[in-house]
């Protein structure tokens, strides 16, 4: 899932070729900037007439998940906050998750991961332990280099062979989930 608001630029293309090249199951790429997800207001998606309810149920379907995010003012996007915000606790909890931010430099590398992975601990997700981060010096005419390309295919393996080898809940439930 990219959680840019901008058309297709460098992070869709290079996270498009890493899901193309994982394709043994079905894969989805979601590019919030072609999607209209409504404001987390507290209506039901149900209630919803854009693409929230189909983009939910795509998270919910999948049995791992990539989200990639340019670095916008030192953290990730609000345009991927928002559509978190309307994901239900059980859509990622215990779901494996790889992070891939995007900056123009390597300054700002550990603020899209680690306000990521504050909101993905309140899930219970799978974090993996390490994220990818792409930089402006990562790509050659708008394409990845051979690197970046294989840190995203490293990261989709991963959470691919992590949702393989974890098909039961581990540890406590989020605090996020008592009571459920």
């Amino acid at each position: 899932m990219l959680g840019s608001a901008t058309p297709p630029g460098r992070l869709h293309r290079a996270l498009a070729g890493a899901l193309d090249r994982a394709a043994d199951g079905e894969v989805e790429l979601i590019d919030l900037g072609e999607r209209r997800i409504a404001p987390a207001d507290g209506r039901p998606p149900d209630a919803l007439a854009d693409d929230t309810q189909a983009t939910l149920a795509a998270i919910e379907r999948a049995d791992a998940v990539v989200l990639a995010t340019p670095v916008y003012r030192g953290s990730f996007t609000g345009t991927l906050k928002n559509l978190l915000d309307h994901v239900p606790i059980e859509a990622l909890r215990d779901k494996p998750v790889a992070i891939v931010a995007m900056g123009a430099t390597a300054h700002h590398y550990l603020g899209a991961e680690r306000h990521l992975r504050d909101v993905l601990s309140w899930f219970g997700a799978l974090t993996l332990p390490t994220a990818v981060y792409l930089e402006s010096t990562d790509f050659e005419d708008g394409a990845p280099g051979p690197r970046a390309a294989a840190e995203l295919d490293s990261a989709i393996a991963t959470a691919t062979k992590l949702a393989i080898a974890t098909p039961v809940p581990l540890g406590p439930a989020p605090l996020a989930a008592r009571g459920r």
